[in-house]
């Protein structure tokens, strides 16, 4: 670092999430410079990160600026309105009206419409003829509505409603679903636009309670189980900066994606070795499958219709985390521009995860054995009747895994059919759960050893026999260069071990090849919906697990950056058809995580946690296997 650069908790601090006060002087900033009309509403403030490049600056610089960028509705004009502000002077860097975008829904604007539909006359109409007397015990949820019962000038921003009945205060909604009725709402102007009653449909007679204090018995032969660190945590935190083992990086946190990773290191023979810049999940689409009026309107863009951030639970010790805890509260804006907490929004823990490695000489007779354990930062969400947990583990041989788990109620609808329905389950009586998948689309900004990097896939075929293969045993993985954007769109294919390595060109290993990581794929599945389907076309990131994209400060978010009521085209289909070339460039990877949901009785009336994700291992990153000076356990010293 050179006289006067940043240091290297200087850039972590840049990346920090925004504090209270500074999320209250940028709205300030920005309704004193009369951009943010008196009727608007704040969508988020979040932390405008600074670019790769300010960051490679700063090493030889002052760290960059903190920026917030606010990002708010006039709900007038129909218009979005992005303003950067610079909190440290209270100054507007930049601003933007936004025409022909549609702005997330608030949390606010949510409430809002609930309240909006239970007061309306002709919703209150459809419940009676329903047998449904007060408004109060119906869950109405506001669902964004795509390209649907729409023109592509409306600037509108519409949503549409599903509702369910809580039968008794304490009853699963889900349980009761109102279906054939449903209301279209003009969020700008809060107003009831339409009401349809396709007619009543038969309630299921169940409750759907899951409630441990209404089950009943409950389960009484397990014995307590404890989890206890009596010198304390390994990890440090600093902040937002935490170091385990080898490892160090920030983590951060914003309305839209919720947790995010920066600058991921691995401390190897005493220097500091870069892995990834960002990671984060950038977007979460549900497409169902049941084709009926209005139930094929269903689909989710959980990200870039709400955001994730504003979703975030609370966390709680023994419940959602177990063990030696450290938490982190988020902070972010409600629509009025204030800011608000969400205490224990991050969990930080470590875990034994069995055995690390292990050998067993039998001639010598001496064992030697390490068990594994890990860090892992998580943040857990609530998406209507869903509820997603992200996980990134940091493992001591260098591997990093993300981990979705998945649980909820499955989303109904009321079913009289006395056949096995085509397009869902049968999960209790009168109670259809649709087939349906959920896909994460997760953006990856590697810097493998360096700023510039390059992507190739590796998989395994077969050798034909001959001269070079006389007994018919052998393989080989072949490896090929993705070397322009539209060559980096690639599908899973498990039959033959394909994954992607990500290797610096100018950085070898002992052995003189170039150091690398590669991003290996579990459990996946391609989208169903046709690719001209109205989910398909504005989630266009659905037609590849695979994208590779040169880094683009600009392009952050894999369907654009409103999705809302887009007919589809932006983000990621868009920006490959430039194909730029990716051969020793700064790169950014979208892998897209599809988890395949054919609804089980088993799924009721709660889903027991499902999981999905992928690996990051390193492949000639390090000489050696980097966890052989990880120490034995004291009950495990060698034997000989």
């Amino acid at each position: 670092m050179a006289e006067g650069g940043a240091r290297a908790d200087e850039l972590v601090a840049c990346l920090a999430p925004l504090t209270g006060p500074e999320i209250e002087a940028a709205v300030a900033a920005a309704r004193a410079a009369g951009l943010l009309p008196p009727t608007s509403r704040v969508i988020s403030v979040s932390l405008a990160e600074p670019s790769r490049a300010a960051l490679r600056v700063a090493a030889d610089r002052p760290a960059p600026p903190r920026w917030a960028e606010v990002l708010a509705v006039d709900p007038v004009r129909h218009l979005p309105l992005e303003v950067v502000v610079d909190v440290a002077g209270a100054q507007v860097v930049r601003h933007r009206e936004i025409p022909q975008a549609h702005a997330p829904v608030t949390l606010s604007e949510y409430r809002d419409c609930q309240r909006l539909v239970r007061a309306d006359p002709g919703f209150r109409a459809g419940l009676l003829r329903r047998g449904v007397a007060d408004p109060a015990q119906v869950l109405v949820e506001p669902w964004g509505i795509g390209d649907f019962e729409q023109s592509a000038e409306d600037p509108r921003r519409l949503v549409w409603t599903l509702s369910f009945w809580r039968a008794e205060p304490l009853d699963n909604p889900y349980a009761k679903p109102l279906t054939g009725l449903y209301c279209l709402v003009d969020l700008d102007a809060m107003a009831v636009l339409r009401v349809d009653d396709l007619g009543a449909r038969a309630l299921p007679p169940g409750r759907g309670t899951y409630a441990a204090d209404q089950l009943g018995a409950l389960r009484t032969d397990l014995r307590p189980l404890e989890i206890r660190q009596p010198e304390g945590v390994s990890f440090g935190l600093d902040g937002w900066a935490i170091t385990w083992q080898r490892w160090s990086f920030a983590v951060g946190f914003n309305a839209r994606e919720g947790m995010v990773l920066h600058q991921v290191n691995y401390r190897d023979q005493g220097r500091v070795r870069p892995i990834l810049q960002r990671a984060a999940v950038s977007e979460i689409v549900i497409p169902y499958a049941d084709p009926g009026r209005y139930e094929g309107w269903r689909n989710a863009f959980d990200i870039g219709e709400y955001g994730i951030g504003i979703m975030t639970n609370s966390l709680r010790l023994g419940c959602d985390c177990l063990g030696e805890i450290r938490y982190l509260d988020a902070t972010l804006a409600d629509s009025d521009g204030r800011p608000y907490r969400i205490p224990n929004a991050i969990c930080l823990h470590e875990e034994d995860q069995g055995l690390l490695w292990k050998h067993v000489d039998g001639e010598l007779g001496t064992t030697e054995v390490r068990r594994r354990r890990r860090l892992v930062v998580s943040f857990v969400i609530t998406a209507g009747n869903y509820e997603y947990a992200f996980y990134w583990s940091f493992h001591q041989d260098g591997t990093i895994e993300c981990e979705v788990r998945l649980t909820g109620v499955v989303l109904t609808s009321a079913w009289s059919g006395a056949d096995d329905p085509p397009h869902g389950t049968v999960v209790a009586p009168g109670t259809l759960a649709a087939h349906h998948q959920h896909f994460f689309c997760f953006r990856l900004d590697p810097t493998v050893d360096g700023p510039r990097n390059r992507v190739e896939e590796v998989e395994t075929v077969a050798v034909p026999p001959g001269p070079t293969n006389p007994y018919g045993n052998a393989f080989a993985p072949r490896r090929r260069l993705l070397a322009t954007e539209l060559a980096a769109r690639r599908l899973c294919d498990p039959l033959h071990g394909r994954h992607w390595v990500v290797s610096n060109p100018h950085r070898r290993n002992a052995l003189g090849r170039p150091v690398g990581y590669r991003l290996v794929p579990q459990d996946n599945v391609v989208a169903f919906a046709d690719p001209q389907s109205s989910v398909r076309r504005r989630a266009g990131f659905l037609d590849h697990h695979l994208w590779v994209t040169a880094y683009d400060p600009d392009q952050r978010h894999p369907a654009g950056e409103f999705p809302a009521q887009s007919i589809g085209g932006d983000g990621l289909p868009r920006w490959a058809r430039a194909d730029r070339d990716l051969d020793d460039a700064e790169l950014v990877m979208w892998y897209v995580v599809g988890s395949h949901h054919i609804p089980r009785p088993e799924d009721w009336p709660v889903m027991p946690a499902t999981r999905a994700g992928f690996r990051l291992e390193p492949v000639g990153f390090f000489d050696a296997n980097p966890a052989l000076d990880v120490a034995p356990s004291p009950d495990c010293e060698s034997r000989r």
